[in-house]
């Protein structure tokens, strides 16, 4: 990689954990380009929407904390 490339920061997602650099953040949570697709796709019935709910509202917890 060229130095004069600026390299993202890296953060931790709010829905898998991992340290990704690609991404958006919501409110001052990120979430990885990954987990934003996989969302975005995901059925209401599915049994993984629940999951995406529950580390979603996360980010009002820790905003209101």
């Amino acid at each position: 990689m060229d130095e004069t490339q600026q390299h993202e920061p890296v953060s931790s997602c709010i829905i898998c954990g991992q340290a990704k650099e690609e991404g958006i953040m919501i409110i001052s949570e990120f979430i990885c380009e990954d987990c934003e697709s996989e969302m975005v796709k995901t059925d209401v019935s599915d049994a993984k929407y629940p999951f995406f709910i529950h580390q979603m509202r996360q980010i009002l917890y820790r905003k209101n904390a």
